[in-house]
């Protein structure tokens, strides 16, 4: 496997400068896939400009002084992806990473009540030994839970602190969702349907934005709320 990465190969989802220099960082096998991930240096010297250099970016994670997802992380090149929060102590400063219209990772700030929590989505569900639940979530982490309630395609809300989940969101008509893929990708809408579809295609979602109804795939559908987006989201720019 190749450790480098090109600036004109590099995935869509970087906002960065494609042609002044050849090379970027590459993100480290780890959470999120390398294709919906920016490496913890990139953020720090080209998203916040923290630093100039690689290697004073390197520094400054080194000195324990950048936290994702509330605990510390030293690898310059470790994987930050959709609903990760990054956070600075000695800056105050707290960030949680979410697609803009143009799909796009951008940072966007949040308060210090959003700061001890994340958003994860239920990708898949397997029984332990001894009958109890464990749920995959999109970030890579797995958690085991003695309720049943939770079904594939809800969302959870995760606690740092304490690494339990606080609330639910279900996929449920009527309740709010993120889009993380597709034409659509960046949008927040309403669920107002889901279609089964008893074949080996996709589930079909159709979500309402205002006054204009669309359709995408039921993987592209990231449940945020029930009445109202309980996440800061990003602000919309004018193409």
């Amino acid at each position: 496997m190749r450790k480098h990465l090109k600036r004109l190969a590099a995935p869509r989802v970087l906002k960065i400068e494609r042609k002044t220099i050849k090379w970027t960082m590459k993100p480290s096998p780890g959470p999120h896939p390398a294709d919906k991930s920016i490496p913890l240096g990139l953020l720090l010297r080209d998203y916040l400009s923290l630093c100039d250099t690689r290697s004073e970016a390197k520094k400054i994670i080194g000195s324990d002084k950048v936290l994702v997802d509330g605990a510390v992380r030293k690898d310059i090149k470790f994987p930050c992806g959709f609903m990760d929060v990054i956070s600075i102590p000695d800056m105050k400063k707290d960030y949680r990473l979410l697609f803009d219209q143009r799909g796009k990772l951008t940072l966007v700030p949040i308060s210090k009540k959003e700061q001890g929590w994340k958003l994860c989505r239920i990708e898949n569900k397997t029984i332990v030994k001894g009958g109890r639940t464990q749920l995959n979530l999109h970030d890579g982490r797995n958690m085991l839970v003695e309720k049943k309630v939770y079904k594939t395609g809800d969302v959870v809300k995760f606690s740092f602190s304490d690494g339990k989940i606080t609330d639910v969101y279900s996929f449920d008509k009527g309740n709010i969702a993120f889009i993380v893929g597709g034409a659509h990708i960046g949008k927040v809408a309403t669920i107002k349907d889901v279609q089964v579809t008893r074949s080996s295609r996709p589930n079909i979602v159709v979500l309402k934005d205002k006054n204009t109804e669309f359709s995408t795939i039921k993987d592209y559908v990231f449940p945020i709320g029930k009445d109202s987006p309980v996440v800061t989201l990003p602000e919309v720019r004018m193409r």
